[in-house]
Formats: structure tokens, C-alpha cells, sequence
């Protein structure tokens, strides 16, 4: 709550100004606030995110914590999700999605925190065999997101270095750190998460939820991060924010369906 209310909050500054960066490129920095020193892209996009965890996150990680131990198996999956979507969020600040500022002791805390806590709940949970669990449906969707993840970064990242420039947005950063974590850690684990639940794992189930989860915050995260960087003067055309918005809140409704299909399915099964 207070990373996110800061970083949200905090808009003291002379505004905008120019730089130019390591690779002569002149770069637009917010100058305002916790994210003084990203760029306007950066800036809305961080903002974005802390009104979805402040707004959203928190609450729903108060609501697990308190089911955690009295719903069974089902409320162990549903924090793990959640344990999961605060790890995604700040690994990416931590590790560099924006500038270094006064957060980010608290960001490195998170990020230890929610790793390990996203282990031990997972470890903690043990998904009973049922046979209305949904299998072929959830691999094919688990198939097909990790494909969609590999194509969205993997393909702009292999122009970039076969053309020897670099990526879009990169700006006054020095590497891309979304683009490592969804390409090293997402893509393969929807893989991999769909080839256990094909087969009936048991471990299928405690990977899946997760990336279910986060996938399920990717609508109100996209669109929230997609409002930020308009307020801090990004120019997007309709094409560009209405294209990933419904793409992503497309994601989010079959996300959910599975989400509830696997509740329903475990409660069926605990009576």
C-alpha cells in the first residue's frame, strides 16, 4: 500500500523535460513525483499499475489471506495467484522496469517477500484428482498464451537485434526487463503448466491457477497503465489502445472462466 500510494500520489515537480540518452536519442523524463526520473511511457505505465494494486490488489490479497486456511484447497490456489500477480509487479520494478527512487528498498522487499511466499504456498497446496476438473480446454488456452507471450516480445526483440537497434521503448534504460521475464520465466512456465495439466499432474493445477490469475489482472492493468501514459502526454493512436485493451480483457474473461470452472470443479469435489 504505501510503494503504491506513493508512487501514485506523489506528483510534486517542474514537470517534463528533455534528455538525451546513452545512444544520442533525445527522451522525454516526467520529472514529477517518485518517477522523476523515468520517462513519460515509464511513468504512466508505473502509475497505472500502483492504482490497480493500491484499488484492486491490496483488497484481494487481504480477501485470500483471511480464506487462506478456511476455504481448503481452493483458497491455497486463488493466494497463490494473488501471492504470484505481486511477485510479477515487483520483480519487474525491482529488477528495472523503472528508474531507481526512493521505493526501492520496498520494492526488493516485496519481491523477496511475494517470491518466497508464492514457493511455500505452492508447495503448501496439494490439487485432489477430479474428473471435472477442465484439462484439454485449459492446456489448449495455456498452449496458446504462452505462444501469444513469445510472439508479442519475441518477435520485436529478434528485430531488434538482427537490425542492431533497440526495441521500441527503450529510451535512457539499458535493458528490457518485461521482455526477459515474460520470455524466461511466463512463456515457459504456461508451457510447461500445459503440458502437466494435459497429462494429469497434479502439479498442473498449482501452476496453472497462477498464471490464470495474472492473466486475469492483465485487462484492468493494461487499461490502467494505458490511461496513465495518456495523462502524462503519451501519444497513442485509437488503433494502439483500443487493439491490446480488448486483446488483453479477451485473455481476462477466458482466464476467469477457467478460474471458476477449477473452483467449482474442487468444490464439487470437497462435497
Amino acid at each position: 500500500m504505501v510503494a503504491a500510494a506513493v508512487g501514485l500520489l506523489w506528483r510534486t515537480g517542474s514537470g517534463s523535460f528533455t534528455v538525451t540518452s546513452a545512444r544520442g536519442q533525445s527522451v522525454q523524463l516526467y520529472g514529477r513525483g517518485l518517477y522523476h526520473f523515468d520517462t513519460l511511457f515509464a511513468a504512466g505505465g508505473a502509475q497505472g499499475t500502483d492504482a490497480v494494486v493500491l484499488l484492486l490488489a491490496v483488497p484481494l490479497l487481504a480477501w485470500s489471506t483471511l480464506r487462506y486456511r478456511r476455504v481448503g484447497v481452493r483458497g491455497r490456489l486463488t493466494h497463490t495467484g494473488l501471492l504470484a500477480f505481486f511477485l510479477y509487479v515487483y520483480a519487474s520494478l525491482a529488477l528495472g522496469t523503472v528508474a531507481f527512487n526512493r521505493m526501492f528498498p520496498v520494492y526488493v522487499t516485496l519481491f523477496s517477500a511475494s517470491l518466497f511466499g508464492t514457493v511455500l504456498a505452492a508447495r503448501s497446496t496439494e490439487v485432489p484428482h477430479s474428473p471435472a476438473l477442465p484439462r484439454r480446454g485449459l492446456a489448449a488456452f495455456l498452449y496458446g498464451s504462452g505462444a501469444v507471450t513469445l510472439a508479442v516480445w519475441g518477435w520485436p526483440l529478434a528485430a531488434a537485434v538482427a537490425s542492431g537497434t533497440t526495441t521500441a521503448r527503450l529510451d535512457t534504460y539499458t535493458t528490457e526487463v518485461t521482455f526477459a521475464l515474460d520470455l524466461a520465466v511466463i512463456t515457459p512456465l504456461t508451457l510447461l503448466a500445459g503440458a502437466l495439466v494435459t497429462r494429469g499432474r497434479a502439479l498442473g493445477y498449482p501452476l496453472a491457477v497462477p498464471l490464470l490469475v495474472l492473466e486475469a489482472t492483465l485487462a484492468p492493468l493494461i487499461t490502467a497503465q494505458t490511461t496513465g501514459q495518456v495523462a502524462a502526454g503519451v501519444r497513442f493512436t485509437p488503433a494502439e489502445v483500443a487493439g491490446p485493451i480488448a486483446g488483453f480483457i479477451v485473455l481476462a474473461a477466458c482466464a476467469v472462466w477457467f478460474l471458476l470452472a477449477i473452483t467449482r470443479a474442487l468444490k464439487e469435489d470437497r462435497s
